[in-house]
């Protein structure tokens, strides 16, 4: 359904007036309000639309609301890509021309709370219920406007669940629970998709009922089954660049909170010095996640990482060593997510960080785990 531009700036005028959020009620009140008769399934339909305009994505906004859509592409007027899990594929939506898909990219930056013009011809934003959009227009995107919407999804599931849907290995959960009850310092890696957040909400679920979790995120997308979590979540800067506030800033800020345990929902910057030294204060069982393509990749992503916030190689290594404990990183095969390794974490002989792969498993239908040199170790350690 297509709304007016009189009726949205109706509705957006009552908005205002009125000072309420725009959620569903209190759009349907405005479109209530403004004349229109209505019968009960042509008011939620009005109303769904025009919420879709006034703070989502507008005609792209059922494609985001639809089970297991990740990302939403926009390449052009008739170029619409989702991806739901098995790959992209076309989508038959079609956005006029290409003056549309860029007063769409525009608009979305506004309700974003950012600006998207000649001037500034990028943008790289959150909407409000934490779908991240970047886009771009000329003299950057020459073809015309782009827009790349990726959707963030609150992790829930338990970690039997995920053992039933085959992202963890049986054999393993005696582990993790070792790993969580005993206050490891975890590294969850992997790349983009792959489920990192997920595990590390089960993880969490495992965290006794009397220990005070928080978590820092860019957006807030973990949802464990844990009875005391308090949620910090990032903030950017505002079209006139002030109001920022960094994971940085919320990772400093958390450790005078009285933490049980520190969670950091992605590591991806400077933040990482803030996060390594708080696990080398005595505040054990941290968890994080980082971008890898694979476990002993871990140690030059970090690297990569901690050079951001200054550190030097040496600072990093002596840090990380005595800071995590074991790595557990997934990977995505056929369109499913699993926990394909377990490694830990140490120094080598010449002072330089190092993480040794001590299990590793292909995925459901490819039997039990491998163990390897160092898994009766980690056992023992962890797990007895």
């Amino acid at each position: 359904m297509t709304v007016d531009q009189q009726l949205l700036d109706d509705v957006r005028a009552r908005l205002d007036a009125s000072r309420r959020r725009p959620d569903d009620d209190a759009v349907a009140a405005a479109i209530r309000a403004s004349g229109r008769v209505l019968g009960s399934d042509a008011l939620a339909d009005l109303t769904r639309a025009a919420r879709a305009e006034l703070t989502g994505a507008g005609p792209l906004q059922h494609l985001l609301d639809r089970p297991g859509v990740t990302d939403v592409l926009v390449n052009g007027p008739d170029q619409v890509w989702v991806d739901d899990g098995a790959g992209l594929r076309r989508a038959d939506v079609r956005l006029g021309t290409d003056d549309d898909v860029r007063a769409l990219a525009v608009r979305l930056a506004t309700v974003a709370g950012q600006r998207l013009d000649d001037a500034s011809p990028v943008v790289d934003a959150r909407l409000p219920d934490g779908t991240r959009l970047h886009a771009a227009v000329e003299p950057v995107a020459p073809a015309g406007a782009v827009v790349a919407l990726r959707v963030l999804r609150q992790a829930t599931l338990d970690l039997p669940a995920l053992v039933a849907r085959g992202g963890v290995p049986a054999a393993w959960t005696a582990l993790l629970h070792g790993l969580v009850r005993r206050r490891a310092n975890l590294l969850v890696t992997g790349g983009t998709g792959t489920g990192k957040t997920t595990l590390l909400a089960a993880l969490l679920g495992l965290a006794g009922p009397e220990e005070r979790v928080l978590t820092v995120e860019e957006a807030r997308e973990l949802a464990p089954q844990h009875p005391h979590v308090v949620a910090l979540a990032a903030r950017r800067a505002n079209v006139e660049g002030v109001g920022e506030v960094s994971l940085t800033d919320l990772v400093r800020g958390a450790l005078r909170m009285r933490p049980d345990r520190i969670v950091l929902g992605e590591c991806r910057g400077a933040e990482v010095r803030e996060l390594l030294l708080a696990l080398n204060t005595g505040h054990d069982g941290g968890l994080a996640t980082v971008h890898a393509n694979a476990a002993e990749h871990v140690p030059a992503r970090l690297e990569a990482l901690a050079a951001l916030a200054g550190m030097s190689r040496a600072a990093v290594s002596a840090q990380a060593a005595a800071a995590l404990d074991v790595v557990l990183h997934l990977r995505r095969r056929d369109g499913a997510r699993h926990l394909a390794q377990v490694a830990v974490v140490e120094r080598s002989d010449d002072g330089e960080l190092a993480v040794r792969t001590v299990g590793t498993w292909g995925g459901p239908g490819t039997g039990r785990p491998d163990r390897l040199a160092g898994w009766g170790d980690v056992v023992r350690r962890w797990a007895s």
